[in-house]
């Protein structure tokens, strides 16, 4: 008896049966290789997990569409390319080749929309340096004040 054809993905390299052909019989078509969601819509991050993580976190069973998975990994992958990318100009006007959390705090608050879009607090971020002008202006004068007294 010829085994069952279950449907789903087949292990890469396993023969697969040709269509209408039984098992044995000398005709195979070439193996499938299988393919991701990821690879399929060209992405790094994880679509099929991120699909996952979307229907756990649904109230009442509610349906998530295959398209909500690629569009949600998609905006993940931008978002966290442009940060890298800040990030890593940062490490780089600072001569140095790791990134920590104190050049991804220089990246996202020198960015007006990550900094809108990132309201948290970043441990071992640091702050932007900043003194305001009248404090500047201030010291200024009064160190040309003094000789002139």
């Amino acid at each position: 008896m010829a085994p069952k054809s279950t449907g789903g993905k087949s292990k890469s390299g396993a023969p697969t049966q040709a269509a209408g052909g039984v098992a044995g019989s000398g005709t195979t078509t070439t193996p499938r290789t299988i393919q991701t969601r990821s690879q399929k819509a060209g992405l790094q991050f994880p679509v099929g997990r991120i699909h996952r993580y979307l229907k756990q976190r649904t109230q009442h069973n509610v349906r998530i569409g295959a398209k909500a998975a690629v569009y949600t990994s998609a905006i993940l992958e931008y978002l966290t390319a442009e940060v890298l990318e800040l990030a890593g100009n940062a490490s780089k006007d600072l001569r140095v080749k790791r990134i920590t959390p104190r050049h991804l705090q220089l990246a996202i608050r020198g960015d007006e929309e990550l900094d809108i879009l990132v309201r948290a607090t970043i441990a071992g971020g640091g702050v932007l340096p900043f003194i305001h002008k009248s404090l500047t202006a201030a010291s200024g004068k009064k160190k040309l004040e003094g000789p002139q007294q």
